[in-house]
């Protein structure tokens, strides 16, 4: 392999000939082996986006000139299009608040702009990394908004994977509407539900996460660019200052807007524990929905066996024949995972002294990865769950029938204590409440269909008792 050399603060060094990056980023790579992960391609992106937008503001403030400022913004356009993603080495988790993948940054269009203008890697006397890519800017403003950007775009999508879920869901609680089941409390036999009735809760719960994680994107939209080192935007001209978050919100077609306080988002990264904690009420009930669809699926011959749900792979190496509930325990493994990672974002921004918050980096991969887990997660449980879930109308039905929870229904006709021993009495003799019921000629068969219809008794009211008094 060929080599140029480079030097900085600590001397000189060996960067491939070939490579876009620089000795920066080269140190940083052979320092940071930690994770085996690059960082996020959207956080990749929005880096390039904050580079395009400062070297605009730059050469509207006269800061750099034309020549230059145009093939800085031509290699930012390459790389926002997926050029040169590759390029982008130092692992996820550093040291340094972010340095090392601003200079990553920084260096990658250095040396591309200078190809461009028909230089080669590694001459920065054409453009130089820091004192024209970098140009009125710090690590500590710019990383802190690559992550609100790339945050912001990662959510977007996340929110319309959600609405799907929602709307799934409603579908199997309008075709389920009609199938009536035992409900639980506590894993106990309660009262009849309608198995619609459940979905259609979860459609709830979900619609909830999906309208909090749609407007989260406010508490994102302040960020720091500006700021420079520590808030106060020593180095940066107000011309620029004022141009750049302009011409940022352009560039990302988001709402962005200059923190009134840049000190506040260059220090404090409770925004990001926020979002996170959305993301995980999100996991919390996904992981609901898993749990009760794994319950009712089980089986097939001696569990509940009130739902099927498909059949994607081989249960067993040993067992023929046994079919397991892959996907709802990876999208419950996903939301742990989820859970995880917004502990780790709270020990974090806790972590910060002073005016910076040397853990960002690591704020920023576990952001991004339970926005990625929470996606992968939905789009399998979606496509291989829960379109294809159907129910065991018949069996559901049976084991109603069968249920002691009937005499609930006859509390407001024969009071809770006689209700009760026509409980005890059931179970005692192994009957069903409507056999024991007729058979103490409490009510006749035709009154029995009325209260105990299904319609009646998983609906608001007392079972029955306006058709038993001849009210529509």
């Amino acid at each position: 392999m060929k080599y140029r050399i480079e030097h900085d603060l600590l001397g000189k060094k060996e960067v491939p000939v070939d490579a876009y990056y620089g000795i920066h980023t080269l140190r940083a790579y052979e320092n940071f082996h930690i994770s085996g992960q690059k960082i996020h391609r959207e956080l990749i992106i929005s880096l390039a986006m904050v580079k395009k937008a400062a070297a605009i503001a730059n050469m509207k403030a006269g800061l750099l000139d034309e020549k230059r400022a145009k093939a800085i913004i031509l290699a930012c356009d390459e790389i926002i299009s997926g050029k040169y993603h590759d390029q982008f080495i130092v692992d996820a988790l550093q040291g340094g608040a972010g340095t090392s993948s601003n200079m990553n940054a920084n260096e990658v269009i250095a040396n591309r702009a200078a190809e461009l203008l028909g230089g080669s890697r590694g001459d920065y006397s054409i453009i130089h990394p820091l004192e024209h890519v970098n140009l009125s800017q710090s690590t500590n403003d710019v990383f802190p908004t690559a992550v609100r950007i790339a945050a912001i775009r990662l959510l977007k999508p996340l929110s319309e994977d959600l609405a799907e879920l929602q709307s799934v869901l409603q579908e199997k609680e309008e075709e389920f509407s009609d199938v009536c089941k035992m409900g639980r409390t506590e894993l106990q036999d309660a009262l009849p539900v309608m198995l619609g009735q459940e979905f259609g809760a979860y459609a709830q719960a979900v619609a909830r996460d999906r309208w909090r994680i749609y407007k989260v994107e406010e508490r994102l939209r302040q960020v720091n660019i500006g700021g420079t080192a520590v808030g106060t935007g020593v180095n940066a001209e107000l011309k620029y200052i004022f141009s750049v978050i302009e011409i940022l919100r352009e560039i990302t077609g988001l709402g962005l807007a200059r923190a009134e306080y840049m000190m506040d988002p260059t220090q404090n990264n409770d925004v990001f524990v926020e979002v996170s904690g959305l993301l995980k009420a999100a996991a919390v009930n996904l992981i609901k929905i898993s749990n009760d669809i794994r319950l009712m699926s089980s089986g097939p011959k001696c569990g509940l066996m009130e739902i099927n749900i498909p059949e994607v792979q081989a249960g067993s190496s040993i067992m023929p024949g046994k079919v397991n509930p892959v996907i709802p325990e990876a999208v419950k493994q996903a939301a742990f995972q989820v859970i995880a990672c917004d502990h780790a974002i709270t020990l974090c921004a806790q972590a910060g002294e002073f005016e910076l918050n040397f853990t960002l980096p690591q704020i920023a991969y576990n952001l991004f990865m339970q926005i990625d887990l929470l996606r992968n997660a939905i789009r399998i449980f979606i496509d291989k769950c829960i379109k294809g879930i159907t129910a065991n109308k018949g069996y559901l039905k049976e084991t109603v029938e069968k249920s002691y929870s009937y005499a609930t229904a006859l509390v407001p006709y024969i009071g809770y204590e006689k209700a009760t021993e026509i409980a005890k009495m059931a179970k005692e003799k192994g009957k069903t409440i409507r056999e024991v019921v007729l058979e103490a000629g409490l009510f006749t068969e035709e009154e029995l269909d009325i209260i105990f219809n299904p319609y009646e008794i998983t609906k608001p009211g007392i079972p029955g008792k306006r058709r038993l008094k001849g009210e529509k």
